[in-house]
């Protein structure tokens, strides 16, 4: 694939949510730029999504595309990788009506949230965890657990700290039927 950039690599053509993803947040080689960001190309050198949107007037999001949902969004759901598939479409239909700006301001909300939870709450094995929570669960419940995190004592090893946050978590998913974990 020739180089593929967009302006906003955090929120991929396909609905994907590359600034939730543990790719995105590497150190080293595997580092994902996102959706059209910085040597995009190099890193996903075939993406037959990208080649789908050349061919529909170059769209920058499925959701603009006269087809969409296509057939490409049939089973979209049903696996995952390094980030759940399982609000593709549910956040693509949100950018589509509720308009792509207030879209994206969620999305940052949730990628700045997520950046805080690794900086000082990761002991190196809750990038994943922390991504997927992060990605599944709605704005209001992640303020609620910030807001919980924020009452944390400093005192309190590390290691309680991030037993407490799985809990908060935990506990948000099982009221909306959610389980916390990549589907392979």
């Amino acid at each position: 694939m020739t180089e593929y950039e967009r302006d906003y690599p955090l929120f991929s053509l396909c609905g994907l949510n590359c600034g939730l993803c543990p790719r995105h947040w590497s150190d080293g080689s595997s580092k994902c730029p996102g959706c059209g960001g910085k040597d995009f190309h190099l890193k996903h050198p075939s993406c037959a999504v990208i080649s789908c949107a050349k061919k529909h007037r170059g769209v920058e999001y499925c959701f603009l595309c006269p087809d969409f949902p296509c057939k490409r969004y049939e089973n979209i759901g049903e696996k995952d990788s390094f980030v759940t598939y399982r609000n593709v479409l549910r956040d693509l239909n949100r950018a589509k009506s509720g308009g792509l700006e207030e879209y994206k301001a969620e999305l940052d909300a949730k990628v700045s949230f997520l950046k805080l939870l690794l900086d000082k709450y990761n002991d190196g094995r809750k990038k994943n965890y922390y991504c997927l929570a992060v990605s599944l669960l709605e704005p209001s419940d992640l303020e609620d657990v910030k807001s919980e995190i924020g009452k944390i004592e400093d005192f309190i090893p590390l290691k309680e700290k991030i037993k407490i946050i799985e809990v908060l978590f935990g506990k948000k998913a099982e009221r909306r039927g959610i389980e916390l974990r990549l589907r392979k």
